[in-house]
């Protein structure tokens, strides 16, 4: 639903219901878009070793000696 943003103004708490509800409100300005009005969403906590063991290719990548150790130790005293 596009609603200019003086009707946001006259009615945000409408607009609020509406969005928690499911309803997509973009907020117009001169029938420009500037914003939307979504419910929020708690961020989820974050898993530490989620993915530990799954990562085969990303963990040969990191134990490959690609040499540059060799290139900023060599000739440096």
């Amino acid at each position: 639903m596009d609603v200019p943003i003086s009707e946001v103004k006259a009615k945000l708490s409408k607009y609020v219901d509406l969005a928690i509800h499911g309803e997509r409100i973009v907020i117009l300005k001169n029938n420009t878009p500037l914003a939307e009005i979504v419910p929020h969403r708690p961020a989820t906590r974050r898993v530490l070793g989620l993915y530990a063991g799954q990562t085969e290719e990303l963990e040969r990548a990191v134990d490959k000696d690609w040499g540059l150790e060799a290139l900023f130790h060599d000739g440096v005293s």
